[in-house]
């Protein structure tokens, strides 16, 4: 039997509209379909024991993306036999999404445009969805179906956010490739010496480069500011751009 595994954060005892929003989700699943992996909260044993699904509780009172919840999501996947996965937000639970080997979907308040294009980027089987657009428990589970067969599935308000950030122009299209190269691990903290050595050039050429990167990023010398932090930030800036 397919299973739901449903890792969120909010989730009852704890109040709240989100949290009214997963639980009332989760109940309307068929029986022995859905199990929720979530944190702790106060009176949370008296309330789990009366629901008709299995609800696995960590430890802590807030889940975060980190390599010990990851391994606790794929352990209770493991026991309870789940083959897909649903985040009760993007932010910051959705970033485990491609790390728990799983079909996953997301389903967020708001357009969470870094999470949404990281999603992507993991291949198949994934989805993103505004809890807003959900109007029916059909569609959702439709969605998950889709998702757990390997499909893409992303609410029409992601991509059309997604397409007009990728229209929007970067500073860092002005550079060129060994611009790039060279800016990337300037971000890495390295100096103009350990960068010529990991792109195997000279010193000289590296301080041209340098150069070069901040008058394409109008980057002008000034008593008060350093430019080489301000060009780390635009390329900061640039490869993880808020939503």
């Amino acid at each position: 039997m397919p299973r739901c595994l449903i890792i969120t954060n909010d989730f009852p005892p704890r109040r709240g509209g989100i949290e009214t929003f997963v639980y009332e989700l989760a109940r309307r699943f068929p029986p022995g379909e859905v199990v929720v992996y979530t944190s702790d909260e106060a009176q949370a044993r008296a309330f789990d024991s009366g629901l008709p699904f299995p609800v696995v509780r960590d430890r802590v009172r807030t889940l975060l993306p980190t390599p010990r919840v990851a391994r606790n999501a794929r352990a209770v996947a493991r026991a309870y036999g789940c083959d897909r996965v649903w985040f009760g937000a993007a932010a910051p639970l959705g970033l485990l999404a491609g790390r728990l080997g799983l079909p996953s979907l997301v389903l967020s308040q708001y357009v969470e445009q870094s999470y949404a294009a990281d999603l992507l980027h993991t291949g198949g089987g994934v989805g993103y969805l505004l809890k807003d657009r959900v109007g029916e428990v059909a569609e959702f589970v439709d969605a998950l179906e889709r998702v757990a067969a390997g499909g893409t599935v992303i609410d029409p308000e992601v991509v059309r956010r997604l397409l007009a950030r990728r229209r929007e122009p970067s500073p860092l299209d002005r550079l060129t490739e060994r611009e790039r190269q060279v800016l990337a691990l300037m971000a890495e903290g390295r100096s103009n010496g350990a960068i010529a050595r990991a792109l195997v050039v000279s010193e000289a050429a590296v301080v041209k480069h340098v150069g070069s990167i901040f008058t394409k990023l109008d980057l002008h010398q000034t008593p008060d500011d350093h430019r080489r932090v301000l060009a780390v930030l635009t390329y900061l800036r640039g490869v993880r751009p808020g939503p």
